[in-house]
């Protein structure tokens, strides 16, 4: 199994988009941020600042570059920037969305479990141990960077990287909500999280 770079970082999903609102698989389609999107950003841009006072600054943004996670980034730069210091923005294909194939629009379903243990794939999608491998390796770049780093990007995505370390995978990963993640003080356990607001 791929491993993280035991180097904290932060996290950030995209905020909202009407296909998230109406309980749709939107893997690679690229579908922007609603209205409450736009603002569930802004609050986490505001988030991000009172989390980094007093503390080590977010120095540099890596995103998915999806529309609706771009776009995310772009108002958390502009946030931090107003506090500042502007971290820099770059985006990493790898932290794309993972490709659901056949089940991109359909609504949710029960095959979540079943696709990360690997028993079943949709038609046409990327297998959870790729998409864990894939978003192993996009984090692993940034977190090569200098300084501290914010990786905004998808919810499946996020359950590969939960995956990566050691935490339970099929968890539902709030839009917009910042998460700070520690690696493990013993090897072998798993990394800590800590989800703000």
């Amino acid at each position: 199994m791929s491993v993280i770079d035991p180097t904290p970082y932060w996290y950030l999903r995209h905020g909202e988009t009407d296909w998230n609102r109406r309980g749709l698989s939107q893997g690679r389609t690229d579908i922007p941020l609603n209205a409450t999107g736009l603002e569930q950003a802004e609050q986490a841009g505001r988030t991000l600042i009172e989390a980094v006072q007093g503390g080590p600054k977010i120095d540099r943004v890596i995103s998915s570059p999806l529309v609706r996670a771009a776009r995310t980034a772009e108002i958390a730069v502009e946030a931090l920037a107003a506090s500042g210091v502007r971290p820099t923005l770059g985006f990493d294909d790898d932290l794309q969305e993972v490709c659901f194939g056949e089940q991109e629009g359909q609504p949710m379903g029960e095959w979540y479990d079943d696709w990360i243990a690997g028993h079943y794939t949709p038609p046409g999608a990327e297998p959870f141990a790729l998409l864990r491998d894939r978003a192993v390796a996009g984090v692993n770049r940034a977190l090569a960077g200098q300084g501290t780093v914010l990786i905004v990007a998808h919810g499946a995505l996020f359950r590969a990287l939960r995956s990566a370390m050691r935490l339970e995978p099929n968890v539902r990963l709030p839009n917009a909500v910042p998460l700070k993640l520690d690696p493990p003080s013993v090897g072998g356990t798993p990394w800590s999280l800590n989800q703000l607001g």
